[in-house]
């Protein structure tokens, strides 16, 4: 019996490493890059989460001699303070005096003005994993930018918090936007170094900017270089150091996160406006013997859904989301097909366009298809709906192998 349970401790050690003792992110592997950057001047894109240590990564670069012409900032801002969805322009960097351009909204990638003064393209962002966490496709859009205009592009590889499964529906083309770009799971599973190479290898990246990557590899240039994390496997257990947005505060709602935001595209509050978005969700007419709630003015929720009305649902807050999602491994539909059958104006559960034609709505947008709210609406199970993923994911699943950096 001891030496079972030894085997299964060890089990355990190998799967889920002491945490923030060793996984290293590749901006701390200064040897491994800045080698890469001596002489050039770097655009980069980078955000709240740019970290080397205890150091921004700008400020690391800037000790490190190396010259920063322009920043580009993301949803959030590049010092992560703008709330979610909050048109973000152009600025010089207060503390740097870096002119930092602005690439959510109508922009959402470098110009060839933009990148006239830059040699090469540094990509430095912490992602969740999730398909509709926006930095995927800022990733997908940076490198067309720089492809086009011929500028070889570094990218530091982040673990992903997320990476120990693959699951979800996988998008359907006719869903595309910029909460889904390609036809990849909800979870993928993948960090994002891991994510361009596949970006590249499945040929997914505009004729253009596909045509600007061979014409640099003719040239002898290398186009893309991801640097890799230090000892990451994708059952690493790596707790962020920096909340990667205002409305994902710590792990719990990150693990969650994937499962919880669908009801960003119904009527419900999805706990913006709470102690814990994407762990708090509910709305004024479920029943009142619910957990009740009222979301606020907070910072990352100025305009909060439902603002001010107290609302009944679910708290998850305290459960240990941790250990089921990293055992479990799936998302979680059971709250939204629950909280689905109590809403008492069911025509009305879903947020639906002006029109009224529920095909383009955001729910489908964050599903990807059409089918997970008729799912919802008809009363699948659990079980059905995750059955009809699975030829879907098994494809995926084969197309990601080729592309993974780590084990």
């Amino acid at each position: 019996m001891r030496t079972f349970l030894c085997i299964v401790a060890l089990a355990l050690m190998t799967a889920f490493p002491v945490r923030g003792q060793v996984v290293t992110p590749a901006a701390e592997r200064l040897d491994a890059y800045l080698p890469l950057l001596k002489g050039k001047k770097v655009g980069v894109f980078a955000n709240q989460t740019s970290m080397a240590g205890q150091t921004h990564l700008v400020d690391t670069l800037r000790k490190s001699a190396v010259h920063i012409s322009v920043i580009f900032g993301p949803e959030h801002g590049f010092r992560g303070t703008a709330d979610a969805g909050e048109k973000v322009g152009n600025y010089v960097d207060d503390l740097t005096g870096i002119p930092v351009v602005s690439l959510y909204g109508p922009k959402r990638k470098p110009s060839a003005d933009d990148l006239r003064d830059v040699d090469i393209m540094l990509f430095d962002i912490q992602d969740v994993g999730v398909r509709f966490y926006t930095f995927i496709s800022s990733l997908e859009e940076y490198m067309e930018s720089a492809f086009i205009n011929g500028k070889p592009l570094v990218i530091l590889d982040r673990p992903n918090p997320n990476g120990h499964y693959v699951d979800g529906p996988v998008l359907e083309r006719k869903w595309r936007s910029f909460i889904g770009m390609q036809p990849v799971p909800v979870v993928y599973g993948m960090t994002l170094g891991e994510y361009a190479k596949m970006l590249v290898g499945e040929h997914w990246l505009t004729p253009e900017a596909m045509k600007g990557y061979a014409a640099m590899q003719r040239s002898g240039v290398d186009p893309l270089r991801v640097i890799p994390c230090a000892n990451y496997t994708h059952q690493s257990v790596y707790d962020l150091p920096v909340r990667p947005s205002p409305n994902l505060p710590d792990m719990s709602s990150i693990y969650w996160y994937p499962s919880t935001c669908f009801f960003e595209g119904t009527v419900l509050s999805e706990g913006r406006g709470t102690k814990a978005p994407f762990q708090i969700f509910g709305h004024p007419s479920l029943p009142k013997d619910l957990y009740a709630f009222t979301p606020t003015a907070m910072f990352g929720a100025n305009e909060p859904k439902l603002k001010d009305q107290q609302c009944y649902g679910w708290n998850l807050a305290d459960t240990p989301a941790r250990v089921r999602q990293k055992i479990e491994g799936k998302l979680r539909l059971s709250h939204l097909i629950e909280a689905y059958r109590l809403f008492p104006e069911k025509d009305k559960f879903f947020i639906l366009p002006k029109s009224g034609d529920a095909t383009f709505s955001f729910f489908n947008k964050l599903a990807g298809n059409a089918e997970l709210m008729e799912q919802i609406k008809t009363g699948k199970s659990e079980d059905e709906i995750r059955a009809s993923w699975q030829p879907g994911l098994a494809d995926f699943k084969k197309k990601r192998e080729k592309y993974l950096i780590y084990p």
